[in-house]
Formats: structure tokens, C-alpha cells, sequence
């Protein structure tokens, strides 16, 4: 579902320009990233698999290689079998997006929503928005932001209606692919 919910992504179109290796390299992109998540987050699925928000609890953004490690090295190993090209570029992607979390967050802890894919053919019907729902409400119970990252125009929209504010925009460097970083504060806490 995960690799059909973003196999015209423009991050995913360019670090698997091929459309058949793409689904391919992003299920096992996908599987990892769940696996990370499921053991230093939450990961949600709506019914029938319409829906998958991967979460990573305040603490636990920085994929540290204690965190692999225990994680069962799912993302190093699933990045190692990538093409040449698309492994230098995943792990420039990682690398940007671990830098620009530390720039934004600092040493805030917060949670961060590392993935939120609607299957293509259940979009607009509120599905994302239940996805967020729990971990948002936990978040503001606990009085701890949000962040995220997107790559799609579109996004900064449907995520501004849940309090995300942008934070950052640009693009990866050398690359040219837009981004946007992201941060919603608990609700009540101010601007």
C-alpha cells in the first residue's frame, strides 16, 4: 500500500526512476521503516490497509546505530540492496532530513511523523486525518510538538489543517527536489 501511496512522489520518483524498481525498492524501504517504527514508535493502519501513519515517540527521531542495531539493521540492510546510484541517494536523503530535524527541533523532544501514505484509491475520505487523530491528540495531552517532512506541494495544505506550520522550505541540495519541513506545537501552548 505504502509504495503505491507514493509511487509518484517526486522524492521516490527520484531516487527510483524506474517505475518497476520503484515499487520494488520501496517495499523494502517501507518494510524497514515500519520496523524501525514499530519497535521506537507507533505505526497505525486503518481498516482494510487503506492507511498506514508510521510515528517515532519524542527521543527517538535519530536513527542512531544503537537504534539499528536493535532494530534488527532492517534500514541499512534494505538500503544496501538499492542500485548504486539509488543507495547514494537515499542515504543523502537521510542525511539531509537527519540534519534539517536537528536544526528545527534542537534538543525538543517531539513526535515525528515519519510516514502518513492513503492508498490512491481511498484518498479524500478522511482516512489521513484518523491516521493523525491519536498521536496529535497524545501530543497535545502531553504537551510535545510535531514534526514532519513532505516533498509534496500538496501536503502543506492538508497538514496545515491539522496545526502543522511550515518551517523550513527549499529543496535537497544538488538535487532540486522541493521540501518542507514541518512542526505543529501542542494545542494551547501559543503560536
Amino acid at each position: 500500500m505504502l509504495a503505491a501511496a507514493f509511487d509518484e512522489d517526486p522524492l521516490y520518483v527520484h531516487l527510483f526512476p524506474d517505475p518497476e524498481q520503484r515499487r520494488r525498492l520501496q517495499r523494502l524501504l517501507w518494510d524497514a521503516v515500519l520496523r524501525f517504527s514499530l519497535r521506537y514508535g507507533v505505526v497505525l493502519a486503518a481498516p482494510e490497509m487503506a492507511g498506514v501513519a508510521a510515528w517515532l515517540t519524542p527521543g527517538a527521531m535519530e536513527l542512531t546505530p544503537w537504534r539499528q542495531v536493535r532494530s534488527g539493521l532492517a534500514l541499512p540492510r534494505a538500503v544496501m540492496r538499492f542500485p548504486r546510484q539509488a543507495r547514494r541517494r537515499t542515504l543523502a536523503y537521510l542525511s539531509h532530513l537527519d540534519r534539517l530535524g536537528r536544526e528545527v527541533m534542537g534538543e525538543r523532544a517531539c513526535w515525528y511523523l515519519w510516514v502518513l501514505g492513503v492508498a490512491p484509491s481511498a484518498r479524500g475520505r478522511g482516512i489521513g486525518g484518523s491516521l493523525l487523530a491519536p498521536v496529535l491528540e497524545r501530543a497535545d495531552r502531553d504537551v510535545l510538538p510535531c514534526y514532519l517532512e513532505t516533498f509534496n506541494e500538496r501536503d502543506v495544505g492538508f497538514y496545515e489543517r491539522f496545526g502543522y506550520r511550515v518551517v523550513w522550505s527549499g529543496s535537497m541540495p544538488d538535487e532540486g527536489i522541493p521540501l518542507w519541513t514541518m512542526l505543529r506545537e501542542p494545542a494551547g501552548s501559543g503560536p
